[in-house]
């Protein structure tokens, strides 16, 4: 199982470099149910994994002037305090026993998973549809900030990106073409950046809280890392387009399974 894992973590980087997110949904399924990792420990573990890739993802992108800073700043800070606050305080307060209906329990565990599958049906659906085409050909006018909407969905994909532990780079990226009229390649390198920001920070809420197996950690962030530059090389060969629904169904499928598997079959895969 452990062999599948690496070569799934490289698959995580792979997704990164070539559609701009779409890698952190599959990194707590990949660490649960292939590295038996607990699931609370796996949300922290996917922001490392996560914000160390897409950090790296965003270098070759701000040489080529595919992020936007200021953008990056207003979204990203309170994105930023959300996640913190989310991992430092809100996680730990969740009980271990949250509720239970008749004789299912319903366990920290478990919502973390459900909560994670949920996240990565409503992904797919945005990776399928196909709205990318409209937000591409509008005329990149002088740019307008829609500085409360900006601010109100940093905080709640901060929130979401704390709880699950999953970037939202496909909540992000909509945001930024909608709110900031970024054009769409813009809005694929500044989200990278942003969610590198946040991960980071939102992973230093659960230091000293966890013990880390960092040899784990590590490898699977060196495989990712491998894998965003295979991807920034394929992107340049492959349609991204295509991609991106083949990867939407991927994930929906994924989601699906983790909905069925934890609600009706639960035990095994690190609970």
């Amino acid at each position: 199982m452990e062999i599948i894992g690496y070569l799934a973590s490289l698959v995580i980087g792979v997704s990164l470099g070539l559609i701009g997110g779409g890698g952190s949904i599959l990194t707590v399924p990949v660490l649960v149910y292939l590295f038996g990792v607990d699931p609370v420990l796996a949300t922290a573990y996917s922001l490392f994994i996560v914000g160390s890739t897409s950090l790296v993802g965003t270098m070759p992108k701000y040489k080529g002037g595919e992020v936007n800073l200021k953008t990056a700043i207003i979204f990203g800070i309170p994105s930023i305090i959300a996640v913190y606050l989310t991992r430092a305080f809100i996680v730990p307060a969740i009980p271990a026993h949250v509720f239970s209906i008749g004789d299912f329990q319903v366990s920290k565990a478990l919502l973390m998973m459900i909560l994670f599958a949920i996240l990565m049906v409503f992904a797919s659906v945005s990776m399928i549809r196909d709205k990318k085409k409209e937000a591409a050909d509008e005329p990149a006018g002088e740019q307008k900030f829609n500085y409360p909407m900006i601010l109100l969905e940093g905080a709640v994909v901060g929130v979401l990106t704390g709880l699950v532990g999953a970037g939202g780079g496909f909540l992000i990226i909509p945001a930024l073409v909608l709110f900031s009229k970024l054009p769409m390649k813009q809005a694929v390198g500044t989200s990278l950046l942003i969610i590198a920001a946040k991960s980071l920070i939102g992973f230093t809420g659960d230091l000293g809280k966890q013990t880390m197996d960092w040899t784990l950690l590590l490898s699977v962030t060196a495989l990712a890392i491998v894998g965003i530059f295979l991807g920034n090389r394929l992107s340049k060969k492959v349609s991204a387009d295509s991609l991106k629904k083949g990867f939407g169904w991927f994930v929906l499928v994924m989601g699906i399974y983790i909905i069925v598997k934890e609600l009706f079959f639960p035990g095994g895969g690190g609970h």
